[in-house]
């Protein structure tokens, strides 16, 4: 037996996923850039217009074990951040927990907030603070610039993934 229910919209987890997606962005930036293609470090700028930040460059021993404390410190907050949007989520979802993963909606704010991570961490740090950047060398403000793009483009297609998509995304009056 089919119970008819009402189909919630799926504003109802755009916190959870929009502070799901900086967590997990923000994860695939260290992983990805910080450790695999080892590209740049949370404090590896080499500007010298900062904003009385110390630079710690990669090539030293001490430069090193600074950065990686920060990128640390980085992924402990990137951590924390899937943690909080999973337990927004669930405190959001009292029924049919299972749907919610499927959801246009859920995927479509995490998106937006992989997004907003992207622009917010590519404007403050690459270019307010200037503490790091992409990819460092010739062409870094290309490599910044594409950051700001792909973060952009992920906010986009994120409102639009999530755009009248109801919570579940399941036919009417089934949970």
């Amino acid at each position: 037996m089919t119970i008819a229910t009402p189909r919630r919209s799926g504003g109802e987890i755009a916190v959870p996923g929009i502070v799901l997606g900086v967590g997990l962005g923000g994860f695939l930036d260290g992983i990805l850039l910080h450790q695999l293609l080892q590209w740049h470090h949370m404090l590896t700028s080499t500007d010298t217009d900062n904003v009385g930040i110390r630079y710690y460059p990669a090539d030293t021993v001490p430069g090193l074990e600074m950065n990686t404390v920060w990128d640390g410190l980085f992924h402990l907050v990137t951590w924390l951040a899937v943690l909080v949007g999973l337990g927004l989520l669930y405190s959001r979802v009292t029924s049919g927990r299972g749907g919610v993963w499927g959801s246009r909606a859920l995927w479509g704010w995490i998106l937006v907030g992989w997004g907003m991570f992207n622009l917010v961490e590519g404007v403050v740090d690459h270019h307010i603070l200037g503490i790091h950047h992409v990819h460092p060398g010739p062409g870094r403000l290309w490599w910044d610039l594409g950051f700001l793009a792909l973060g952009a483009a992920l906010v986009a297609a994120g409102w639009l993934t999530q755009r009248g998509a109801a919570f579940h995304d399941e036919p009417t009056g089934r949970r």
